[in-house]
């Protein structure tokens, strides 16, 4: 066996015992190390030594920067207990709207760990969904939500029990945030009795109270949400409805027809658009010629929304709650009441003022020089007109 080395030092070959060829250390290095696979030079010694202390290096830089990272984001701890502590969120886009969501929020403990367990749940039952896709137990589509697990605590985070969701295909995650248990979601993955619906359903088609179930069709749920919307305006119980979709169906013309009813209908609706920037392997930028569906609705107002950041979709969709249940329009009531007060004034001149007398409601109709008279007609054709 031959070795091509470089670098200055010199390599002691020796034999070992049970008669292979061992490579030792360079000369007044440490003994050799009997069956060590390739030459071990000076200069490879000092390339391991270089990496590791670069990769130490890095690795200190990195978490030097989390923790100055977290320690700009946690603005205020309480000393007295370890309860709770106020956040900074980054600041959302707005679209209509002159102020958004805080830019702070409070975070409890119990909250803080709630979420956590929630999004690790979500993320662990995923991965075992897809395991179990690939070994065949789950037939048909399985769309999963692994990566989206803020948006999903978030948004249940920011709402009542008694609000209503209805989402896309994509829905095991949003099935366990509304309270379904992850054996129940698993079991009807896999066609089983004991699945949130009765294994009849699988993937797409799982349901519990208050929640309306994934959609098979790419933006079916948009319309439906909105006539969900209609009905908790109808019954006046102060709630809302959650209806989610993918920017695949952002283009989808029921999406359009949905906003307009319910900006028409002023329905407490809150439509979120989960942008993970491709619709069935289709990018956004293929495929949208604005990428901005924050914008879409053009009379609704919109938030653009961090949605890796749990706390920023829970203020964001406390934000929109509160907007819909306050029943806010397109314009204030006190919008409209001042365009009333200046639309009376102008029409009270047509109201008010005095109809024309009998005599002068020929003038600038009829010629006054007519040179016949026409049988029949009254003589009151040929008055002549006010200079």
């Amino acid at each position: 066996m031959s070795q091509c080395c470089a670098g200055p030092a010199s390599i002691t070959r020796v034999h070992c015992p049970d008669g292979a060829t061992c490579i030792g250390a360079p000369e007044g290095d440490a003994e050799p190390r009997p069956g060590l696979p390739a030459v071990v030079t000076g200069r490879r010694r000092h390339l391991q030594h270089s990496v590791k202390n670069m990769l130490a290096a890095f690795i200190s830089r990195v978490l030097r920067r989390v923790a100055q990272k977290s320690a700009r984001r946690v603005l205020v701890a309480s000393r007295k207990s370890s309860n709770d502590a106020t956040f900074e969120i980054k600041k959302c886009d707005l679209y209509l709207l002159e102020e958004g969501p805080p830019v702070t929020t409070v975070l409890t403990r119990a909250e803080g760990l709630k979420y956590y367990r929630m999004m690790l749940t979500v993320r662990r039952m995923e991965l075992k969904a897809d395991q179990l896709y690939k070994q065949k137990f789950i037939r048909g589509f399985c769309h999963l939500c692994d990566g989206q697990e803020a948006c999903c605590v978030g948004l249940e985070a920011g709402i009542n029990p008694s609000d209503h969701v209805i989402t896309s295909y994509r829905a095991h995650g949003v099935c366990y945030t509304r309270g379904l248990s992850v054996r129940s979601i698993l079991a009807e993955l896999t066609g089983r009795r004991g699945g949130c619906a009765k294994g009849k359903g699988g993937s797409m088609h799982m349901y519990t109270k208050n929640f309306y179930g994934g959609n098979g069709i790419v933006g079916a749920q948009g319309p439906l949400g909105a006539g969900i919307a209609l009905a908790c305006k109808y019954k006046g119980n102060d709630e809302i409805c959650l209806t989610l979709y993918g920017d695949g169906a952002a283009n989808q013309g029921q999406i359009a027809e949905a906003f307009n009813m319910a900006a028409l209908w002023k329905l407490p609706c809150v439509f979120i658009c989960e942008n993970n920037l491709y619709g069935m392997g289709t990018s956004t930028e293929r495929a949208a010629a604005s990428p901005d569906y924050y914008k879409r609705g053009n009379f609704i107002p919109g938030l653009k929304v961090d949605g890796m950041d749990v706390l920023c979709v829970r203020e964001a969709t406390k934000f929109a709650a509160n907007y819909c249940r306050s029943g806010k329009g397109y314009r204030t009531r006190e919008e409209i009441q001042e365009v009333r007060k200046l639309k009376e004034i102008g029409a009270e001149f047509a109201t008010t003022d005095p109809e024309p007398h009998l005599e002068e409601l020929g003038h600038h109709i009829y010629s006054s020089d007519s040179s016949f008279e026409v049988r029949g007609a009254n003589p009151w054709i040929k008055f002549k007109s006010v200079s």
